[in-house]
């Protein structure tokens, strides 16, 4: 017992948000290690973003029960952690799981057909690899290796002897007829189709009982391509198949085959890439699809020159305190977002279909582009920030969000967004609403354009902005001065600053 209590299994826990999943990215130890309380060991993707899990025992790292890329449960076990490593070896159990692919079957009807732990074609159990059946199963195996070989099957011999069907197949069997049925069956080469229906045991432990060992997506690959997955020599554990053995061997059957269309003429799969969908992808994508038919959206356009506010984040920039921050058109547009806030504080609301909630506080949402896909992280309250501190806070998200760290708390409870599209080059968009936000502002790409200042045609520095908003809350009116004042403010931002504050 002693043994036994002081090896701990690690569940994978609740990461809050009702997230009931997550997808195994790295492991940050390995089986042998010694870790300490709190120390990272292992970094889970959700749908909200990538975290680094802390260890909850300090000891040697036991078990690894999941590989990288694996998609685990809230609440199931992760890694077991040995919290006494110097007590000595831990004993192990009597009877230990089975690692084959399949073992001997149970009693017949002891469990449905066709579900793991059931019986198998060939009179065998499948069961998960890693896992054994019940140990009862195990002492059945001698009976099964002494058992005589297999007779011949009696189906071959029929088409032998059409004239007398109604012989039983035990008396067929040796019969004149039936006799050179065998060799020539033995004879007559034997498809990939057939080697999976009888081979028992292969040497590498690629299939056994005519089981191949290929997770589900792998196989679906195989049926995609074409591939015969019996005809394989899996590279994976205990042999399986993997889908880089799929692909080769259908790049391999491609360039054997001889083609009668004319080269680059192929359309089939193999010129095809297909992404799961999942994790912060799947995330945004049902997110956006819920707000689009949801909220109905209406778009507004200013284009604005904002010639004098690149003006002043030049003289920003050569300011001493300021030298180390990093300073960006993007800052002023916020800080013009929260200062229009103030005076139309119905655009910081939230429709609940009762009523409309209208918040007090803006947290500031930045979309932010990922290698994992879309996420808007946002600035609690920011509108109590100054220019400096909003600065800051804007650089830290931003080189979060770069790193993949952002935490699911930095992405929940937004009241508001901006998506800074002008980083790309693009001049505007009409960007969808996160869900429970009733604005979202684009900002365009900095161009210098021929603008009429003055009277006179002078190259400025000029911008496009976007306004979607959710018609339910915000009319056509409130809207549009909404988007004047944050135009107005990038068009003379010191001004604004003089007579807004």
């Amino acid at each position: 017992m002693s043994d036994v209590s002081r090896i701990k299994e690690f569940n994978l826990p609740d990461l809050g948000e009702g997230l009931t999943e997550g997808e195994i990215l790295a492991w940050l130890v390995k089986v042998g290690d010694v870790i300490e309380l709190n120390q990272p060991i292992v970094e889970v993707e959700t749908a909200k973003a990538a975290v680094e899990i802390p260890a909850k025992w300090a000891g040697r790292v036991q078990s690894i029960f999941h590989a990288e890329g694996t998609t685990v449960e809230v609440g199931a076990p992760i890694i077991a952690i040995d919290t006494d490593p110097d007590a000595g070896p831990v004993e192990e159990p009597a009877a230990t799981p089975s690692t084959a692919a399949v073992e001997v079957a149970p009693s017949e009807g002891a469990v449905e057909p066709g579900l793991i732990g059931g019986p198998a074609p060939g009179g065998r159990t499948a069961v998960l690899v890693g896992y054994g059946p019940r140990t009862t199963a195990a002492t059945r195996r001698p009976r099964k290796a002494t058992a005589p070989p297999p007779a011949v099957p009696a189906v071959p011999a029929v088409p032998a002897v059409p004239t007398t069907p109604a012989v039983p197949a035990a008396t067929s069997v040796p019969t004149a007829p039936a006799a050179p049925a065998v060799p020539a069956a033995r004879v007559t080469p034997v498809s990939p189709a057939t080697a999976t229906a009888s081979t028992s045991v292969n040497g590498n432990g690629r299939h056994v009982g005519g089981v191949v060992l290929a997770k589900p997506p792998v196989r679906k690959l195989a049926r995609d391509l074409g591939v015969d997955l019996a005809g394989l020599t899996g590279s994976g554990p205990l042999g399986s198949i993997t889908r880089a053995d799929v692909q080769q061997a259908a790049t391999t059957t491609t360039a054997a085959e001889p083609s009668a269309a004319a080269p680059g003429a192929s359309l089939g799969a193999d010129r095809e890439q297909r992404i799961p969908v999942k994790g912060v992808r799947r995330l945004t994508a049902e997110n956006m699809v819920r707000s689009a038919f949801t909220a109905p959206h209406v778009t507004e356009f200013l284009t604005v020159d904002v010639t004098r506010s690149m003006k002043a984040l030049e003289r920003l920039r050569g300011r001493r305190e300021w030298r180390e921050v990093r300073v960006s058109p993007l800052l002023l547009v916020a800080k013009a977002v929260l200062l229009a806030v103030r005076r139309h504080p119905l655009v910081n609301s939230t429709w609940t279909g009762d009523e409309i909630v209208v918040k007090d506080y803006v947290n500031l949402g930045i979309a932010a582009a990922t290698e994992r896909g879309l996420i808007v992280p946002n600035i609690k309250d920011a509108g109590r920030l100054s220019l400096r501190e909003l600065a800051d806070e804007l650089t830290g998200l931003v080189q979060t969000a770069k790193a993949g760290r952002t935490s699911p708390a930095q992405m929940s409870g937004g009241t508001l967004t901006i998506t800074n599209v002008g980083v790309f080059g693009v001049d505007t968009g009409t960007p969808i609403l996160p869900p429970g936000e009733s604005a979202i502002l684009a900002f365009g790409s900095v161009r210098p354009m021929p603008w009429v200042h003055r009277g006179k045609v002078k190259p400025r520095q000029v911008t496009t902005l976007a306004l979607s908003f959710d018609h339910r809350i915000i009319d056509g009116e409130l809207g549009s001065t909404f988007l004047r004042d944050v135009g107005e403010f990038l068009t003379d931002p010191e001004a604004a600053l003089l007579a807004w504050t």
